[in-house]
């Protein structure tokens, strides 16, 4: 049995991106015969700074966001990143590992500080060795992840590769990369050439995972389009990415391929093809919103499902992460 890992940040509102691109596989996976943990990574929102009061609501909501969508504490792991302390402990041990030229050529870094590195935290330039640590502290072989996430992948693997090689042993496993190419991008209703985010400014460019039927309706109908009419074929899109990005959209939560989605709406414009996907949206949405609403109308339960899978997380990576410890010449340490 293999051990699969995965992280999301608490902060913002969870995007259809989100749910399509990582939530809704973690859902699958769960039900495979693979181990599932699942965490939600505060530490590393704090990368940026958080409003203490936000961060702890915007957690909970997450939390709440992430059972709606269907995952059971019973058959996978769900805490909260800071509630275990070996993903700290490894990653100072990662960060020492990890050369500083290794950390450079990481384009999201590059991409969210902008021209001012010399302002952000040290803590966005180090997460990676950070995000290196959340998968080796449980010795996980396989993380869903987007294609935009791979270079994380690949320093992971070259992190525990360069442990394994200092310090003569055999203890840090391969990752492996799991993407799923039908989902692994949802792009801005906005602007079909940029990721869907739950960072953008502007609100009409995405689908929250918490929007009523109404506010759905309405973002899908002011989704910028182009002025051609629909084709009959995919390869009629590939220059049309606002259109491509819909047509997606409207398959993955439709569960109709995109060949018969274009054969319905072929030669007509966007105004019935937008009804169409709104309503598909709006079946396929607006439960989750509901259901993440009543999670969080219970604090109380959320903290009890969270700590109880702190505690499982923990069982496993304390273990692991003592024994890298050892490796590197630490003494035992009391907890």
């Amino acid at each position: 049995m293999a051990r699969i890992f995965s992280g999301i940040q608490p902060t913002g509102i969870a995007t259809l991106g989100n749910y399509l691109g990582a939530l809704r596989n973690w859902v699958a996976l769960q039900d495979g015969a693979d181990e599932c943990i699942y965490c939600l990574v505060d530490l590393h929102a704090i990368t940026t700074f958080q409003e203490p009061a936000s961060l702890r609501e915007q957690t909970y909501g997450m939390a709440a966001l992430v059972l709606a969508c269907g995952i059971d504490p019973e058959r996978s792991i769900l805490f909260h990143q800071s509630a275990v302390s070996a993903h700290a402990r490894l990653g100072w041990i990662f960060n020492c590992v990890a050369r500083m030229g290794w950390l450079k050529r990481m384009t999201q870094f590059k991409d969210k500080a902008g021209k001012n590195q010399e302002e952000v935290s040290t803590g966005l330039f180090m997460y990676p060795n950070l995000m290196a640590a959340d998968i080796h502290a449980y010795h996980a072989t396989k993380v869903p992840v987007g294609d935009d996430q791979l270079q994380h992948i690949e320093l992971a693997n070259d992190i525990g590769e360069k442990f394994n090689h200092d310090f003569g042993v055999e203890f840090f496993p391969r990752i492996e990369p799991l993407i799923v190419k039908e989902t692994a991008r949802v792009m801005s209703l906005r602007d079909g050439t940029k990721k869907m985010s739950k960072s953008d400014p502007s609100d009409q460019s995405r689908i929250n995972m918490t929007d009523d039927a109404d506010t759905i309706s309405q973002k899908i109908r002011k989704a910028k389009t182009d002025t051609e009419a629909l084709p009959d074929n995919l390869a009629a899109l590939a220059q049309r990415p606002e259109a491509r990005n819909l047509l997606g959209i409207f398959a993955a939560v439709s569960g109709e391929s995109q060949e018969a989605i274009l054969a319905r709406f072929a030669g007509g414009g966007f105004g019935p093809f937008k009804n169409a996907l709104a309503e598909a949206l709006v079946a396929h949405v607006a439960p989750i919103g509901a259901r993440a609403k009543e999670y969080l109308a219970d604090k109380a339960e959320l903290d009890r499902i969270l700590q109880k899978g702190a505690a499982k997380a923990a069982a496993i990576a304390q273990p692991i992460t003592a024994e890298a410890e050892r490796i590197v010449g630490f003494l035992p340490s009391a907890g």
